[in-house]
């Protein structure tokens, strides 16, 4: 019943984003992205690294491709960084901006590694942030069309496959750390979810432009997805349970999909004040810009249990210190569920939960959902990694992670689910929004500190070698 290793097409490959890696974040003609501010503003108050260097990947591109086809990378996904290709959000091109992402894609491509494209990842221009308020604004929907129909058109024949935003879940739940949102304006958290309808619009437009001008083009979006667990068996946890699936996954899948917002998750945010405001016409153009795969991002399950009525609001806390137990708080949906930690699984020292069976599930779950294909674009251990005096960096932890997962990645795909790809967070060490370089994800190690870029050297860790083996074996050497 069980096939040995993976189909000879499947794409093995890993993430990044352009703020948290590139650098370059002022020069060669780019301006500011709203990441560019928050990450200046996570500097002053935590110490941060900020994302004016990051990794540097923008003049150490050659040399990180030349590591991924060490590693026998199929694919590479990444994103291109609005501003640098539009410095004003629209107008004129940035000329070195756009041939820097021709060179890369061109390098990639010559080493024999698909280009899997996300075109927005946070990085909204801090000029239609200035402008308009951004993604508070429907304005930002006609300027979105603008900048994705043009970089589609420019990549048409060499991209096939495409991601649209990056993680609209999260945004909804982190929204000050992935959106500037005006300190007057942070207590409205109806807000939170009209910036999300905002951005269903603009998904919808960039799966036509894709299915308009690419052949044979796929194209869906990037959601983070975590599978919701009750706390305990009691009924009233069970169904605290199923409320968090629908409002922290149906609700953004069914739109994907369904071109429709989950009628339960709906009627709650309309009971709380918190739905979107929809205007004649958004419901139809979301219907035409379907979706042809899920790529998804994962990296723990959740906890939830029941909430009373009385309980205030609020939104999912963040580890700030890297220490276990030190998450400021768990989200709380009055009278219909509260998210909590889960006493059965162990967790990263930022609090989140280690759980490969939830990969297995929610692969299977979706599948069963939406018959649609899947694609991991990202899955991965945030850890403390320590460079030897010998210059090694041994992660066992890592390999530990990343095995566990590929085996339950695997035993869903023999169960009938469709995946397409594997592309862990991340190829190279880069920026974390919310915890600086300490956090680190990379099979290779970027030699700086927050407060240090130095050269940011490239040192392979123990978990590329595993890696390359891994994909040389097709997925059946996980020891």
């Amino acid at each position: 019943m069980f096939k040995k290793g993976f189909p000879d097409e499947f794409l093995w490959g890993a993430s990044t984003s352009a703020y948290q890696v590139e650098g370059a974040a002022f020069s060669h003609g780019k301006k500011a992205s709203q990441q560019d501010i928050i990450n200046k503003d996570n500097y002053e108050k935590r110490g941060f690294a900020t994302a004016k260097v990051a990794s540097d990947h923008y003049h150490h591109y050659k040399e990180d491709i030349g590591l991924m086809k060490e590693m026998g990378f199929k694919a590479y996904r990444f994103s291109i960084a609005w501003s640098r290709v539009f410095p004003d959000g629209v107008g004129s091109v940035n000329e070195e901006g756009i041939q820097f992402y021709r060179d890369l894609i061109d390098e990639l491509l010559i080493n024999g590694i698909e280009p899997i494209v996300t075109l927005y990842h946070y990085d909204l221009p801090w000029a239609l942030v200035e402008k308009y308020n951004g993604w508070l604004s429907r304005e930002v929907v006609k300027d979105f069309e603008y900048y994705a129909a043009y970089v589609i058109e420019e990549f048409k024949d060499k991209v096939k496959y495409w991601t649209t935003i990056n993680e609209q879940s999260i945004i909804v739940q982190f929204w000050t750390q992935k959106c500037f949102i005006p300190q007057e304006l942070q207590t409205s958290h109806q807000l939170r979810y009209q910036i999300n309808h905002h951005m269903n619009l603009a998904h919808a437009i960039a799966c036509k432009l894709v299915h308009e001008k690419v052949p044979g083009g796929m194209v869906g979006a990037a959601i983070g997805y975590a599978p919701v667990y009750p706390l305990t068996s009691k009924p009233e946890d069970v169904m605290a349970a199923q409320n968090a699936n629908d409002l922290h996954n149906g609700y953004y899948l069914d739109i994907y999909f369904k071109g429709m917002y989950t009628k339960s998750a709906m009627i709650y945010l309309e009971s709380k004040g918190l739905a979107p405001v929809i205007e004649p016409g958004d419901m139809e153009l979301i219907k035409e810009g379907y979706s042809d795969f899920l790529a998804l991002n994962y990296y723990s399950s959740e906890c939830a249990k029941a909430c009373p009525e009385d309980e205030e609001l609020r939104f999912a806390g963040v580890n700030w210190k890297g220490v276990k137990g030190a998450m400021d708080g768990h989200e709380r949906q009055p009278g219909f569920f509260q998210m909590c930690p889960n006493p059965m699984l162990d967790t990263t020292d930022w609090d989140w939960a280690i759980d490969p069976t939830g990969l297995e599930y929610l692969l299977r779950d979706i599948y069963m959902r939406y018959n649609k294909p899947l694609m991991i674009t990202e899955n991965g251990l945030g850890a403390y990694d320590r460079l030897t005096e010998e210059g090694r960096v041994h992660d066992p932890y890592r390999i530990k992670y990343l095995r566990n997962h590929v085996k339950t990645l695997k035993q869903a795909m023999d169960y009938g689910v469709e995946v397409l790809a594997y592309c862990p967070w991340s190829a190279v060490d880069l920026l974390s929004t919310s915890n600086g370089i300490k956090k680190r994800y990379g099979f290779v190690y970027v030699d700086r500190t927050d407060d240090d870029p130095k050269e940011c050297r490239r040192i392979r860790k123990d978990s590329f070698f595993w890696y390359k083996k891994l994909i040389e074996s097709k997925g059946e050497d996980l020891e």
